[in-house]
């Protein structure tokens, strides 16, 4: 097999181009139930002085129980001040269901229909987004942050810390070296 076909198949799938001769993939088990949580937090809920009122949205599913997930959140992300009234345990597939925003306790059979609706549902968005190299000032931020209309919104994505450990040359996935995040921007 030549380099470009390798490049191809390492491409392929996930919506990029690609060219896929095989497929395989290493699953992992998914418990019984897993727990999910949606979270909005204030920055200085949590002793972090903004000069701006900001908001962080965490949502994120753990293929475990809830006093596993907090033990693990108070040891590597304290500061999103995870407690047990913020997570849920639910099946998988009510996960699908869930971090669609459907009601709590929506049938199952709502992921068959091909047009649902979620509360996510929108009909137009553009985005655009950004690596950055170097830390930006807080100020800056802060202006920033000031001079944005309620209809956009902005999502910083830390690159970094596993991905480091991972060569250039094992994913077609460019984007690391020397970024330390992304900042995707949205508009409605």
């Amino acid at each position: 097999m030549g380099e470009d076909m390798f490049w191809a198949i390492r491409g392929g799938g996930g919506g990029s181009f690609g060219v896929v001769l095989a497929w395989k993939t290493n699953s992992v088990p998914v418990p019984a139930n897993v727990t999910v949580f949606r979270v909005h937090r204030m920055l200085d809920q949590n002793g972090t002085n903004s000069p701006v009122a900001m908001t962080i949205q965490a949502r994120s599913m753990f293929l475990g129980g809830t006093d596993k997930l907090l033990q693990l959140m108070e040891e590597k992300f304290p500061q999103l001040g995870l407690v047990k009234e913020d997570c849920l345990e639910m099946s998988w597939a009510q996960s699908d269901l869930y971090f669609e925003q459907f009601p709590i306790g929506a049938p199952l059979e709502t992921l068959l229909g091909r047009n649902h609706k979620s509360a996510l549902s929108k009909s137009f968005f553009k985005a655009k987004s950004d690596f950055v190299k170097q830390p930006i000032p807080e100020m800056v931020v802060a202006q920033v942050l000031r001079g944005r209309s309620k209809s956009t919104a902005m999502a910083f994505v830390a690159y970094g810390g596993q991905m480091n450990e991972i060569p250039e040359t094992e994913t077609p996935h460019p984007h690391r070296a020397g970024n330390i995040f992304i900042i995707l921007y949205m508009v409605d």
